[in-house]
């Protein structure tokens, strides 16, 4: 019996991280910020913070801006890269299906 799973070569799905590991590593290790001091200079538990960086829970707009304004980054950056997140998740999941949708322009041209 063979396998029918693909194997992944494009390098931009091999390490897909999610948000909250790009938070620990690009801003919470590099600065020595801790979880609970992030948290409490923000205005948000500890456990919700966690529960981005486990992968848990998604960083959604309100907390966003909240990172946003706490590292000065651009409004939107923190959904951005969670959103990335997202899309490359999808395409696993839909794994060559998209590949079987005739865009309706194409349709209409033949």
């Amino acid at each position: 019996m063979t396998s029918r799973s693909q194997t992944i070569t494009n390098p931009d799905w091999l390490d897909n991280e999610h948000a909250g590991q790009m938070l620990v590593t690009e801003f919470l290790e590099p600065e020595d910020i801790s979880v609970e001091q992030l948290a409490g200079d923000i205005g948000v538990t500890p456990e919700r913070i966690a529960h981005v960086i486990a992968g848990v829970r998604p960083v959604d707009a309100e907390l966003d801006l909240r990172f946003s304004r706490y590292f000065r980054m651009s409004e939107g950056f923190f959904l951005r890269l969670q959103s990335r997140y997202e899309i490359v998740e999808a395409k696993r999941v839909l794994n060559g299906e998209l590949d079987r949708i005739v865009p309706r322009a194409d349709k209409i041209a033949a």
